[in-house]
């Protein structure tokens, strides 16, 4: 659940600090959804999850 959040909040131009702080968790929080969220899919940064997402309508 958290990570779609983070995910739409990244889509939406958010920076990781941004996100914790509407979030109300700390940025290091952020950075571990964002890696795990690589890991996941097998990509190496965030512009590769939102075109996937973006195609695969996950958002």
């Amino acid at each position: 659940r958290r990570e779609k959040e983070i995910l739409q909040l990244v889509t939406e131009g958010l920076t990781s600090s941004q996100i914790a702080e509407k979030l109300f968790i700390s940025p290091h929080t952020v950075e571990t959804h964002r890696k795990n969220l690589m890991e996941k899919f097998d990509v190496n940064n965030m512009t590769a999850i939102i075109k996937y997402a973006t195609e695969f309508k996950l958002l």
